[in-house]
């Protein structure tokens, strides 16, 4: 994940403060906590759909080493080609 869990924390609760600082929202005080947490975990999952499709791409081109080095293709490059045909099939917007 590329934000530490102080940082999403931090962007979780921002955000509720200026939605209720702006009124667009309304929440009983009593539950601010709550919904601070649930956008916290809104957010970390959001984050870690490209982690996992990072995984994912590493363990297809596991698949394609020994092809990849005999025909000399970055490692790099094939990632890049790979993640983004995962990412356009699946319609995912990171």
């Amino acid at each position: 994940m590329r934000l530490r869990k102080e940082m999403i924390a931090h962007l979780a609760k921002t955000l509720v403060h200026d939605l209720l600082k702006r009124k667009a929202i309304e929440i009983p005080p009593e539950k601010e906590e709550e919904i601070i947490g649930r956008v916290r975990h809104v957010i970390t999952e959001d984050l870690l759909v490209e982690d996992r499709l990072n995984e994912e791409v590493r363990e297809i081109l596991k698949a394609y080493a020994a092809d990849m080095a005999r025909g000399n293709i970055e490692y790099q490059k094939m990632f890049a080609l790979v993640k983004r045909k995962l990412i356009k099939e699946r319609g995912l917007i990171l």
